[in-house]
């Protein structure tokens, strides 16, 4: 071949090479950079069982705490509460949307987001939210539908303190303002990176203290102020159907394994932890409720053994995903033992009317919870350890975020109940309560004589 026709074709083919290859080359050395900027992954995996998370929340709910609390009260007030707890849950899901998600996990700062979210703004269905793991996420939705149902069952946890005797419409009205002014403050103290209680390192893995200890302390003030129902200590209130409570105590347990699995945002390893503690730290705790009423009463209760369970339930969802099995079996032991002296003998000792001890199981049982996560998560006793960690240094941690929300709640509940005492009234009259709320308040009875 001529050196001119080797010129010719051979200098484009030559520089069409070297030019490829320094394409090539580009590319691989920006091939880090952009690995490191790509889009976290969303898979279909963790998504579903998010959804399903989700779901079951909602199930512990309604019907679950419905029933559940349902069954706790007289006969004549069966309906009043199966409406408060539906109701205050329906009115939180419509509030979440409009403010509840923006004010709870929107920047902001130490204490509250921020109104950047308000009506969901700027969140489709191509947004996304981290999880704990770098470069996963889920879509924002499907956490906007998960937090909601935690926002949608704290307020109707409280309304067991007061059973049997507030207005239906002082309940809605308190609920809509503890949900604003108490719970989604505490929620962005402890859930959201820029709160407070999460920049001091504190572990609250599904709620000990944004859900359990914040309704237990308002229930206790709603107790109090509200006062004892009518003929407490003289006649004879008991639960109306403890079968119904008992279905209700199991959909709060199925219902709980979205509340403490579907709390790491993930389906892997550290969601089968979770999973797998709030099977034997409920049974563990149910069991010794329930011997330990035995030995004290001389007989074995159903409605010990149910209480017991939703105890263990409430202890161990701080360390659900944090604790060892082993470890989470003594959490749920130890608040059995405490949530039942507290729902016996100091109630009765203080005198005050806890009307279906949600201060005695949530409150202390989230307090046992909370501070004994920071025991439990030891590497050296089988939990999941976390970065720097002494026991000394995270249990005083965990002290700090409890006596936060309890102060919060407190100070917060008491100025609310106020507000609302004066805007609506609290208390039925005694006419009312003695008639029964189902009647009074709604027209309807739950059972009608054959």
């Amino acid at each position: 071949m001529k050196l001119g026709s080797v010129l010719r074709w051979g200098a484009p083919a030559l520089a069409a090479g070297l030019l490829i290859a320094a394409t090539a080359y580009a590319q691989d050395a920006a091939a880090p950079a952009a690995a490191a900027e790509a889009a976290p992954t969303v898979n279909k995996g963790d998504t579903t069982w998010m959804m399903i998370s989700s779901v079951l929340v909602l199930l512990m709910t309604i019907p679950g705490l419905a029933l559940f609390y349902g069954g706790l009260v007289r006969a004549k007030n069966m309906l009043s509460v199966l409406m408060q707890v539906s109701t205050i849950a329906c009115l939180m899901m419509v509030v979440w949307v409009i403010y509840g998600y923006s004010l709870a996990f929107g920047d902001g700062g130490a204490f509250i987001g921020d109104f950047s979210k308000v009506f969901l703004a700027g969140i489709t269905p191509d947004s996304t939210s981290a999880t704990f793991t770098k470069g996963v996420a889920i879509p924002e939705y499907v956490f906007v539908c998960f937090q909601m149902t935690f926002a949608a069952i704290t307020p109707g946890l409280i309304i067991g303190g007061f059973a049997e005797r507030i207005k239906f419409s002082a309940a809605i009205l308190f609920a809509v303002l503890w949900g604003t002014f108490v719970y989604f403050p505490v929620a962005h103290m402890v859930w959201s990176a820029n709160g407070m209680v999460f920049g001091w390192g504190g572990l609250d893995f599904a709620g000990g203290t944004v859900v359990h200890i914040n309704s237990g302390v308002a229930a206790l003030v709603g107790a109090i102020l509200l006062g004892k129902r009518t003929g407490y200590g003289k006649d004879i209130i008991a639960p109306h159907n403890l079968p119904m409570t008992l279905i209700g105590a199991g959909l709060l347990w199925v219902g709980w394994f979205g509340f403490n699995a579907g709390s790491n945002l993930e389906a892997n390893g550290v969601t089968t932890l979770a999973l797998l503690n709030t099977f034997v730290a409920t049974a563990a705790a149910g069991l010794v409720w329930m011997f330990v009423e035995w030995g004290a009463k001389g007989k074995p209760s159903m409605l010990g053994l149910a209480s017991g369970v939703v105890a263990g339930l409430v202890a161990i969802t701080p360390a659900a995903g944090l604790s060892g099995p082993m470890g989470a079996m003594v959490l749920g032991g130890v608040a059995a033992v405490v949530c039942f002296i507290f729902c016996t003998s100091v109630k009765n000792a203080l005198g005050y009317d806890d009307s279906l001890d949600v201060f005695g199981i949530h409150g202390i049982g989230g307090i046992i919870g909370a501070i004994g996560t920071g025991i439990v998560v030891s590497p050296d006793l089988g939990g999941v350890g976390v970065a720097d960690y002494t026991m000394a240094g995270q249990v005083l941690t965990q002290i700090k975020a409890v006596a936060v929300t309890v102060v919060w709640t407190g100070v917060g509940s008491l100025i609310l109940f106020k507000i609302v005492d004066v805007l609506v009234g609290l208390r039925v009259t005694v006419d009312a309560e003695q008639e029964g709320l189902d009647i009074i308040s709604h027209g309807e009875q739950a059972y009608h004589a054959s």
